[in-house]
């Protein structure tokens, strides 16, 4: 193997042969969820669940941001943009579906929707633009909010604000251990660069073993290794397979920022509901800066037509919920691949890369075939 970072391929090499027939001569059962949109992404594209014995299951669950974002928030983002503001976010999050349409339907009907690669993008947008009302839409997880904290903190201009829809994957997870039928986690690599491994402990102490990975294809079978020697020594613990990149207090100054900047709320996620303390609101020191209450008259009457039209719209039948929630696979779905594809999404989980219906689209319908 040339070096650390080389991904599993059709020969596949050595480290990756041992480790997956470690798994193979396991006969234990084991029904694991990882919460990462990378992560399957890598199990999709190197066709790992065609290489697992049919008593380890891998399902995807909430790991994707764009597709967790809830239909009210996208639909605030358009409001604001058919109101006059200069809306700029990330490109995944342009085609993803509102409650009658998305940013990109907006920007066609001649509206200023714009797409950037960063909040520092959208910040130096503003700087050069003055007389432009420029709103970030910032979404993700942990992993983006620092970013975001650190642009606030650095005062930007007037004419910027941010439109946050900032979740935390922890109390999602623990609420999916209650209502899922899951065995074990594979948690985050990137959230866990932030806020290290503690916080994945609760879920430890409920009987689920988890393991923190990274992203390579050995990375993933190393954390299925774990999880199967926790369950094999009847323990349940956090194990860090992801050292090169995750410390288990995290990274302090990146919760530092967020801390001071943001503060934990109450969170709609998109096929789930509302989850207690998963969500992240800016303090009131920066409510300056939070474009759902700087403009809330501003956007009120586009928000009442968006709404509006929604009640008319027909919509297809999208069963994301389930797909999110580890209940149902995509290729269960009546909309894949037909009505729903990536160049013309009906539901969220089809838009992104992350996303499980993108993955499964592109590289299977069964998540992964290449060893097949």
């Amino acid at each position: 193997m040339k070096n650390e970072d080389s991904s599993l391929k059709p020969s596949m090499p050595e480290i990756e042969k041992k480790l997956l027939e470690r798994i193979q001569k396991s006969g234990t059962s084991l029904r694991i969820m990882h919460v990462c949109g990378t992560h399957e992404r890598t199990i999709a594209k190197y066709g790992l669940r065609s290489v697992l014995p049919e008593n380890i299951e891998v399902i995807s669950g909430p790991g994707c941001p764009v597709c967790v974002t809830p239909e009210k928030d996208v639909d605030i983002a358009i409001a604001l943009a058919k109101s006059g503001a200069t809306v700029v976010t990330f490109g995944d999050m342009m085609r993803v579906p509102g409650s009658a349409e998305s940013l990109l339907d907006a920007k066609a009907e001649g509206t200023d929707v714009r797409m950037v690669y960063s909040i520092d993008d959208a910040v130096a947008l503003a700087n050069k633009k003055p007389e432009l009302e420029v709103v970030f839409f910032g979404i993700g997880f942990e992993t983006t909010v620092p970013a975001n904290a650190a642009a606030l903190l650095r005062n930007p201009p007037e004419n910027f604000s941010l439109l946050a829809s900032q979740k935390q994957t922890p109390p999602a997870i623990e609420l999916l251990a209650s209502d899922t039928v899951v065995d074990a986690f594979i948690a985050p690599g990137h959230v866990a660069t932030i806020i290290g491994t503690k916080p994945f402990e609760h879920l430890a102490e409920k009987g689920f073993p988890v393991v923190v990975s990274g992203f390579e294809a050995r990375d993933i079978l190393l954390g299925i290794n774990l999880l199967l020697t926790q369950t094999e020594q009847g323990v349940a613990r956090v194990d860090n397979g992801y050292p090169r990149a995750v410390k288990p207090e995290g990274n302090p100054i990146a919760l530092k920022m967020m801390n001071e900047v943001f503060e934990t709320s109450e969170s709609e996620w998109r096929g789930i509901g509302n989850i207690e303390n998963s969500g992240l609101v800016l303090r009131q020191e920066y409510e300056e800066k939070d474009a759902s209450k700087k403009y809330e008259d501003f956007y009120s009457a586009s928000l009442a037509e968006i709404k509006a039209k929604a009640e008319k719209k027909d919509k297809k039948r999208c069963i994301c919920a389930a797909i999110l929630t580890g209940k149902a696979k995509p290729s269960q779905c009546p909309n894949f691949g037909k009505d729903c594809t990536p160049k013309n999404p009906a539901g969220p989980c089809m838009v992104s890369q992350e996303g499980m219906c993108y993955n499964w689209f592109r590289y299977s319908r069964e998540g992964g075939s290449r060893f097949a």
